[in-house]
């Protein structure tokens, strides 16, 4: 609606994860190293965790954008799954066909897959993302996907993605062998405050701005507070101000705009 109004290719505050607006904060950046390192140093199970719309999603696609031509991935959202459907969603992925739809033939079909893969050199891995929302037999299901390796190597490298609540799922006592197994965690935190300027420039200027949309410096604070640095959150203010600016003709997005946008989200939260 207002993309034509202000000049930009696209709307810069998309709630959705697109790889080609990821903000490199501190925090990703430390989270993107440690899912390369742990990679391309095959290490098993990694776990990244962080709270509801920090960004998680997207960082997922930013790093599976990231990774070389001999690595071959498989990404599972919301995995809703029992054990048996986690295996034949993750067989899907990998483009693999199996003719009996049964656990044996899953993890034969899988094993099969990775022994060929490794052998031509590639490495292969496997995203789960919202893995908070596995039950403790799939989970358990991934710690014995876990056990396929060489002598050497781990034939594959497995990514759990989810909020805080997958650190308490893992530390049940049920699941100490699949948490002795997990070789790299990290938690992502909202932005810091001084990010929030570079994070909103930088998905503007994406969006093909040019410096033609200003928020002013004391929207910032406003942001923050009604944010308190969490991306999804910043993304739904300023597509809103944006919205109140092209209502007002102005390009200039100053505390009048945000303080009306923050009540009137404030209210429809509230109401939600």
């Amino acid at each position: 609606m207002y993309c034509q109004f202000y000049g930009l290719d696209e709307r810069p505050f998309n709630v959705t994860s697109d790889p080609a607006f990821f903000f490199l904060s501190r925090q990703h950046k430390e989270a993107l190293s440690h899912l390369l390192y742990g990679v391309s140093q095959r290490k098993g199970i990694l776990v990244i965790t962080g709270e509801i719309g920090t960004g998680k999603t997207t960082l997922c696609r930013f790093f599976l954008n990231q990774l070389p031509k001999n690595v071959k991935t498989a990404f599972i959202l919301n995995p809703y799954f029992s054990e048996i459907q986690l295996l034949e969603a993750i067989i899907n992925d990998f483009g693999l066909k199996v003719r009996t739809k049964s656990r044996l033939s899953f993890v034969w079909e899988l094993n099969k897959f990775l022994l060929s893969e490794s052998e031509t050199g590639n490495n292969v891995v496997l995203i789960i993302d919202e893995a908070q929302n596995l039950r403790p037999q799939a989970l358990e299901q991934i710690r014995l996907l876990s056990n396929l390796e060489t002598e050497k190597d781990k034939l594959i490298q497995i990514v759990l993605v989810g909020q805080p609540e997958l650190n308490r799922k893992l530390d049940l006592y049920d699941l100490r062998q699949l948490q002795q197994r997990i070789m790299v965690r990290y938690h992502i935190t909202p932005l810091e405050e001084n990010e929030l300027n570079d994070y909103i420039n930088h998905r503007l200027n994406i969006a093909g701005s040019n410096g033609r949309i200003k928020f002013t410096d004391e929207t910032f604070k406003i942001i923050s507070d009604f944010s308190c640095g969490v991306p999804r959150l910043i993304n739904i203010i300023c597509d809103r101000a944006l919205l109140a600016g092209f209502v007002a003709e102005t390009k200039t997005i100053d505390s009048d705009i945000i303080n009306k946008c923050v009540k009137e989200l404030n209210i429809y939260l509230v109401k939600q």
